[in-house]
């Protein structure tokens, strides 16, 4: 398989700045009007060979996960490497992996010709890592490929979720999920990095656990122009497969107050993440959700704030 495959989008490539014409530039270059990334000393982004990169004989990982490598390698061969791998020039048109073994491992195994590289010779790492954290709220990135970033900058350079929030001004829901849209289907994240489906569709497709079922929603959402509160009363119900159920009668169609929805508005803002308040004919309820253990945590504080006190 020698058919060259691209990434999606910019991902860290929209925060480096062009190296060498062998750089993608429709990839990484600025729309219209916007200023560049600052330069970053001594990192640019470059495509560049597979077969020319030499694994960091200091590297301290020795086993990598099969089954995981194998995962990878299909979404690599189905979207491309979002992600860059981090090297260091050697010469003669060699260089030495730094960071991402995982990711060059399986872009070979998928049979990927070129992929994008940070090419770096500084050996700070933490230079990098703080500019890279730094320029992140300046691009406009869609949705996976702020995903991708995010999922990097943790991987690579050992960032937390809360030195993310603090560093690019996002609350840590936000960069949770956020990094959830990479559990999509590939063909899903394709829809996503091509804007033909919203982050808001995206993040409803994830409480969809089987992959094919993404899919079709997916294609229903275009094909049928489906909003996001559309599609998320097609999943409760059930009816993903494009067929009413017949266990259940059709549900009344009821205006939401606007008073209503700016409740939920105000909810959503003072604990941080999406609040829902439906409103039946006797009583209502309020759904608040949550993307992690750590994440109730905090929102049950938020509502409670006397017993954080004690």
């Amino acid at each position: 398989m020698s058919q060259q495959r691209r990434g999606l989008g910019k991902g860290l490539g929209a925060l480096i700045p062009q190296g060498p014409a062998t750089v993608d530039v429709e990839q990484i270059a600025p729309t219209d009007g916007e200023a560049p990334p600052p330069a970053l000393d001594g990192a640019y982004l470059e495509e560049i060979e597979v077969g020319a990169v030499t694994p960091n004989p200091r590297q301290p990982r020795q086993h990598f996960d099969e089954e995981q490598l194998e995962e990878l390698k299909a979404s690599i061969a189905e979207v491309g490497l979002l992600q860059p791998i981090v090297v260091r020039k050697l010469g003669d048109g060699r260089y030495e992996l730094i960071m991402g073994e995982r990711r060059w491992r399986a872009s070979m195994e998928a049979g990927l010709e070129h992929i994008p590289a940070i090419v770096r010779d500084t050996g700070d790492d933490a230079m990098l890592r703080d500019a890279l954290l730094e320029n992140l709220h300046r691009q406009q990135l869609n949705p996976l490929e702020e995903a991708a970033a995010y999922q990097q900058l943790l991987d690579d350079f050992g960032a937390t979720h809360d030195e993310l929030a603090k560093r690019i001004g996002r609350s840590r829901p936000h960069i949770t999920n956020t990094l959830r849209l990479l559990n999509l289907s590939p063909a899903v994240q394709r829809r996503v990095a091509a804007g033909v489906l919203s982050a808001g569709h995206a993040r409803a497709l994830l409480s969809v656990d089987d992959m094919e079922t993404q899919e079709r929603l997916a294609r229903r959402i275009v094909e049928e122009g489906l909003s996001v509160r559309a599609l998320e009363e097609i999943i409760t119900l059930g009816e993903t497969d494009g067929k009413p159920s017949s266990q259940r009668r059709a549900p009344v169609s009821r205006e939401t107050p606007p008073e209503i929805e700016e409740m939920a508005s105000r909810l959503s803002d003072a604990f941080d993440t999406r609040v829902k308040v439906n409103m039946g004919q006797k009583k209502g309820k309020i759904v608040v959700e949550f993307a992690t253990r750590e994440d109730l945590e905090r929102i049950i504080a938020a509502m409670d704030p006397v017993s954080r006190e004690n």
